[in-house]
This record gives C-alpha cells, sequence and structure tokens, in this order.
C-alpha cells in the first residue's frame, strides 16, 4: 500500500536530483520528462467507469485493463442466467476494487510519475536529446 509521506519524500528525493543536474541537463531532463508524466485527474476521470477499466489502459497497463474488461463483461452476461448472483457478486467486487483506487488516484499518479522521473534519471535518455 502507498504511504503519502513516502511518495512525498520519493518526489522530493527525485527533484533534488533533477535540480542538481547541469542547467542544460535540467532543461533537457523537464522536456523529455514533461510528456511521460500522467495526470491525475485524468485518471480518475477514467477510473469513474469501473468496469472499462479505462484507468488501466492510460498507464499503458493493457494487461490489467483486459482482464478487468473480460471480467467485467462476464458479470454482465452472468446477470442475464441462472447464476446472476454470481455476476452481480463479481460487479460489486469489481466496484469495490476500482472506488478504492478511485479514492487513491492523486497518490497513485504520483507514484507513478516518481517512477517515470526516477527511469528517466537512470536510463540518461534526456541526455541524447
Amino acid at each position: 500500500m502507498l504511504n503519502q509521506i513516502e511518495v512525498d519524500t520519493e518526489e522530493e528525493r527525485l527533484r533534488q536530483q533533477a535540480a542538481d543536474l547541469s542547467d542544460y541537463q535540467r532543461q533537457a531532463f523537464y522536456q523529455t520528462l514533461k510528456p511521460r508524466l500522467k495526470d491525475p485527474d485524468t485518471y480518475a476521470t477514467l477510473n469513474w467507469c469501473f468496469f472499462a477499466g479505462l484507468h488501466h489502459f492510460y498507464l499503458g497497463q493493457w494487461l490489467r485493463g483486459l482482464v478487468n474488461l473480460l471480467l467485467s463483461i462476464i458479470g454482465v452476461g452472468l446477470l442475464f442466467t441462472s447464476a446472476w448472483l454470481a455476476g452481480l457478486l463479481l460487479l460489486l467486487a469489481i466496484a469495490l476494487v476500482e472506488f478504492y483506487q478511485l479514492m487513491r488516484s492523486q497518490i497513485i499518479i504520483q507514484h507513478w510519475n516518481n517512477q517515470v522521473m526516477q527511469q528517466l534519471l537512470d536510463s540518461g535518455d534526456y541526455l541524447q536529446r
């Protein structure tokens, strides 16, 4: 589980690491970083559609998104059979997990962006601009 204090501390450490770069490197770093960062509001908006898993696709987590979508389709399909209760329970379980992620969308995306910053700093890809 993500802890807000730890994520904030990590973000500050990464920002300090970026600040320690030369002016040219820092400029190249932020120019390379900007299009890779994700917006927490977009993530939260996509998460409102619980059963489609669109927020997983937004982060490039295709497998999670497809599994979410598949389970939702199965749950809806089960609603029209004699196993309708299983379908309802499956959809409720998905909704609970997705609602939890919706409530934590800010920290999830902050952590995601921290990982992107760390990967970029480690790889040095920004130096090739």
